[in-house]
């Protein structure tokens, strides 16, 4: 299996080269799971151009691909898109704008592009952010509650990555209350967390508290925000990386 992962890292970071020697540009995209909305990225605008790259989240994958490949034509043309600015022709009948990307979502989004920037993340990064259907974006009072986690807003909140409600109850024991580190972690196909201290936690030590409590006990868990339904995290300590997969025979 790492064999064959090995190789297909090998032949995307060669489509990407390829692309931005061709075309100015590589546009990476990806798929919606079953939890996290899908997104696309470009990878070559800041060192062909001195342009930021662009993300943006939500839409059908060939919606966002169109709308950058349209931005980056914009670009390779002399333009430059800049924050606080509505912009037209890029979504059909409604207008977008861009915000400035905090660098604490890099590692978590644009991976390829650290790859591609001699393995660092020394470059600038919009996001382009669409309205919804009554042109109220999600900043907005009126904006379609129904889609506030179709695109995370990337220049804010670094504090809580999760695509939850900070007020969200999930499920803990007073072992993780009292200081004792969190090893396990559960995203329930219900759509519930657990957050626990030992691998078989007793249940009367349960506790219900918000999942906001639970990342400023501990900032690391905020790493586990892209956790699919279904799926579990673990480590060995809290100084070690989380591992996860999908949980066998999760109903």
């Amino acid at each position: 299996m790492t064999d064959v992962h090995s190789q297909h890292d090998i032949e995307a970071k060669q489509t990407i080269l390829d692309n931005i020697e061709k075309y100015g540009c590589h546009l990476a995209l990806l798929e919606a799971d079953n939890y996290l909305p899908a997104f696309v990225y470009s990878i070559g605008l800041f060192k062909k151009f001195g342009h930021p790259e662009l993300i943006c989240f939500g839409l059908k994958t060939d919606v966002m691909a169109s709308i950058l490949n349209h931005a980056c034509g914009l670009i390779k043309n002399g333009e430059t898109l800049t924050t606080n600015k509505l912009y037209s022709g890029f979504l059909e009948g409604y207008k977008i704008q861009f915000l400035p990307v905090d660098k604490d979502y890099y590692p978590n989004y644009v991976g390829y592009g650290g790859w591609f920037y001699d393995m660092t993340f020394d470059f600038s990064l919009l996001q382009l952010v669409w309205p919804d259907k009554q042109h109220n974006f999600p900043w907005d009072k009126g904006f379609n509650p129904d889609w506030k986690f179709k695109q995370p807003l990337l220049d804010r909140n670094t504090d809580f990555k999760f695509y939850e409600e900070r007020r969200l109850g999930v499920y803990t024991t007073s072992q993780a209350l009292k200081g004792e580190p969190i090893l396990y972690v559960y995203h329930n196909e219900d759509g519930d967390w657990q957050f626990h201290t030992s691998l078989e936690p007793n249940l009367d030590d349960a506790k219900l508290v918000s999942l906001e409590e639970i990342t400023k006990l501990d900032p690391t868990i905020n790493e586990l925000y892209h956790l699919q339904f279904g799926w579990w995290a673990w480590r060995d300590s809290k100084d070690e990386e989380w591992k996860y997969e999908e949980r066998a025979g999760e109903e």
